[in-house]
């Protein structure tokens, strides 16, 4: 298979990059004033304005030449028809699926899997209905009043992050909690303030052997089995989503409080499937559906449309150019609402455990940079704490803006402060201010020439910073959806792009097979002398501060 640098389209961006890198977008933005509207997408709930990035019109030409090169059409209609894309676990990749309208057979590997989804969604509802309407009793014969969710990684981000961004659309039936540390410390804060006649675990695992979880798991059964001196009420206070039924019924969870997982869903996009039973519990499962409506809709628009107006196509080359060409090395998610506050982190795992890798589909070292580091916060926060940065460093950090039209929770004259601030620092990352500008302004000010001489070079902004703004009209399930799923396929067009394989995970399992070695030399005291020095003396330490 032919390298990525040695299409021609990508040595002609390369010496694109080179000529982009000596203008300036306040000045592209002068010379054409269509230039929003050449660079802008807009959907039913949601626009997407990219024109404050350093392309211009043979910019965008060569991305989407890039991507057509790369096949990323032909890789697209694989990816929804079930094709093994995920080689190197030899798996489809299809949590598109998971959302779709269920109204014909999907046949995968001789399976029509849409019965499955089907079955498990109708499973979930059932089971949403019985503890919301307070059916589902504890071993007391009480109503279940509190819901905790014990996974880890995509078993719990995702679902986390949504259950706070739609917290305004829950009724409030049910108080929702998330353990996800191995650190005692969050599951005992958890706990302490519950009552074990009304709570209900979900312990979401695909092997139901995940150390994290299962040690979660097993400490919230052991509170719950002190308290009611009775091992047999597990089943009525605890349910799994695993693909290990055995497993989660030696557990003491009955077969039919088992929620099926599949391994054609990869952990950080299952949030559509039985992971995201927290959030059916708490919005209710009418609501839930309403989310993977939304996603459905990106689906259709990134299935369908043209890749010039392709919105994940468009966020994907946007990064690659960003990363690969212009030379960032990260990347800023910048919410600005309230109940995105868990955003950053979840699409830091969604992006950087799909295609943080450095080989290519071959098994070879690509000497090209892959995806940035993906870090943020909430707008206001940020802007009093690394926008600094953002703005006058000599590292240029690209950054998403993600607002609403409407605030969920309307409050007088806060909304609109705060969109001032959001449509503000994306014009100011822009435009910057030069040193001319700074002198005339502080001349006008009435300052001296001694203290303009001594500030001015301290108040220059270069500017020249790119940022993507995501704008919808509000918080909803269906916005959240469309959102998320929008994200999803950007991380798939930069593997494709970029012959990563973007769905398996293997960085993530060396250190947990090193801590499972570990862990037993911290059990039994003896430490193993294979170890390099500095793990030997950390270990050897712990144990003498431990006596």
């Amino acid at each position: 298979m032919e390298a990525r640098q040695s299409l021609p389209v990508w040595q002609a961006l390369e010496q694109h990059a080179t000529d982009m890198k000596t203008k300036h977008m306040k000045d592209l933005f002068a010379q054409d004033p269509k230039r929003f509207e050449k660079f802008s997408v807009t959907l039913p709930k949601i626009l997407f304005d990219y024109s404050k990035n350093l392309i211009d019109s043979k910019t965008l030409e060569l991305l989407i030449q890039l991507a057509k090169d790369c096949e990323v059409e032909q890789w697209r209609e694989k990816m929804f028809a079930g094709e093994h894309i995920n080689t190197t676990e030899d798996r489809a990749v299809l949590h598109v699926a998971l959302r779709d309208k269920l109204d014909t057979p999907k046949i995968l590997d001789g399976v029509d899997i849409n019965q499955q989804i089907a079955s498990t969604q109708q499973q979930m509802s059932a089971f949403c209905d019985r503890v919301r309407s307070g059916q589902w009793q504890g071993y007391s014969g009480k109503a279940i009043t509190d819901i905790v969710s014990i996974g880890v990684g995509g078993s719990n981000l995702g679902p986390q992050m949504v259950t706070e961004a739609l917290h305004q659309y829950s009724d409030g039936q049910l108080t929702m909690h998330y353990v996800s540390n191995v650190d005692g410390t969050q599951i005992a804060n958890v706990l302490k303030p519950l009552n074990p006649e009304t709570v209900l675990f979900i312990v979401s695992s695909k092997t139901f052997t995940t150390t994290e979880t299962m040690t979660n798991a097993n400490t919230a059964m052991h509170w719950l089995t002190d308290a009611a001196k009775d091992d047999s009420i597990i089943a009525k206070h605890f349910v799994a989503v695993s693909a290990n039924k055995a497993n989660a019924i030696k557990f003491g969870i009955a077969q039919e409080n088992i929620f099926n997982m599949w391994d054609w869903v990869g952990g950080r996009f299952s949030l559509w499937s039985a992971i995201g039973l927290p959030i059916a519990l708490d919005i209710g499962f009418d609501q839930f559906k309403e989310l993977l409506d939304g996603a459905q809709e990106i689906d259709q628009h990134f299935l369908t449309t043209e890749l010039e107006n392709n919105i994940p196509a468009l966020m994907a080359l946007l990064s690659l150019w960003n990363t690969t060409f212009l030379g960032a090395q990260s990347q800023a998610i910048l919410p600005y609402d309230q109940s995105l506050h868990m955003l950053s982190a979840y699409l830091q795992q969604a992006e950087m455990e799909s295609n943080g890798k450095s080989v290519n589909w071959q098994g070879d070292k690509v000497d090209y940079p892959t995806v940035p580091s993906i870090w943020g916060e909430l707008g206001i926060n940020g802007q009093h704490a690394f926008y600094q940065y953002l703005h006058q460093s000599n590292n240029v950090v690209p950054a998403d803006f993600i607002g609403s039209v409407e605030s969920v929770t309307p409050v007088e004259g806060h909304h609109e402060t705060l969109m001032a601030n959001f449509f503000a620092q994306t014009q100011a990352l822009m435009q910057g201010v030069t040193e001319q500008e700074v002198r005339a302004d502080l001349k006008m000010r009435g300052r001296s020439d001694d203290y303009i001489d001594k500030v001015a070079p301290h108040k220059v902004h270069l500017g020249n910073r790119p940022t993507n703004t995501f704008l919808m009209k509000r918080i909803s399930p269906r916005s959240i959806g469309n959102l998320i799923a929008l994200y999803e396929h950007k991380i798939f067009v930069q593997g494709i792009v970029l012959q990563i394989c973007s769905f398996d995970q293997w960085g993530v399992e060396l250190g947990k097979t090193l801590a499972n070695k570990i862990q037993q030399e911290l059990n039994s005291g003896d430490v193993n002398s294979a170890h390099d020095s500095s793990t030997k003396g950390l270990l050897t330490h712990y144990h003498a501060m431990k006596k």
